[in-house]
């Protein structure tokens, strides 16, 4: 396959992803892990399963689901080493748990390239949880790029805010 079919390919497969996407926009505004709540029937002797959830009371810093990236980077920052360790310790201690990382970019750029950057930065995080203990069978990872911001400004305050992966914890089918 020559390189110019292949790079019409690769736009024909980015271009169907990207209008599969839905146009209205997500409320991701938000960061924070939702708290679980067990029902009266689990507090009165009922099992409590939260192992899909990490349990913040055990480490304050599983609260903490994003990770940042410097501009046209994927390269784990020091700021989010102590996040990362923290969700692959709690990977590796539930093996039911399941994650998908979520790699966004900021606006500059082409929406092509953007992609496949939000892809490395998710495998980034994906790759370093995998080397201190998560299973590779309880990561997934996905690239948003530029399509799911956080901040809509053009400046660098919300382009930073929008170079990022997510950890979003899942539940496996039965």
């Amino acid at each position: 396959m020559s390189i110019n079919t292949r790079n019409v390919v690769f736009a024909l497969i980015a271009a169907v992803a990207i209008s599969a996407c839905s146009s209205t926009p997500e409320d991701t505004t938000t960061t924070e892990a939702p708290v679980y709540t067990p029902t009266d029937s689990e507090v009165d002797g009922g099992s409590m399963d939260t192992s899909y959830a990490p349990a913040e009371q055990t480490d304050p810093t599983l609260q903490y689901r994003v990770v940042y990236f410097d501009f046209d980077k994927a390269n784990i920052r020091s700021d989010a080493i102590a996040i990362l360790k923290a969700h692959a310790l709690y990977l590796s201690q539930n093996p039911g748990a399941r994650v998908r990382i979520e790699g966004h970019a900021d606006e500059r750029g082409t929406r092509e390239y953007n992609m496949a950057l939000g892809e490395r930065r998710a495998k980034a995080a994906a790759s370093f949880l995998a080397a201190n203990g998560a299973s590779a069978s309880q990561l997934e990872i996905i690239s948003y790029g530029e399509e799911r911001p956080v901040a809509l400004g053009h400046e660098e305050t919300s382009w930073s805010q929008n170079r990022r992966s997510e950890l979003n914890y899942t539940v496996e089918a039965p």
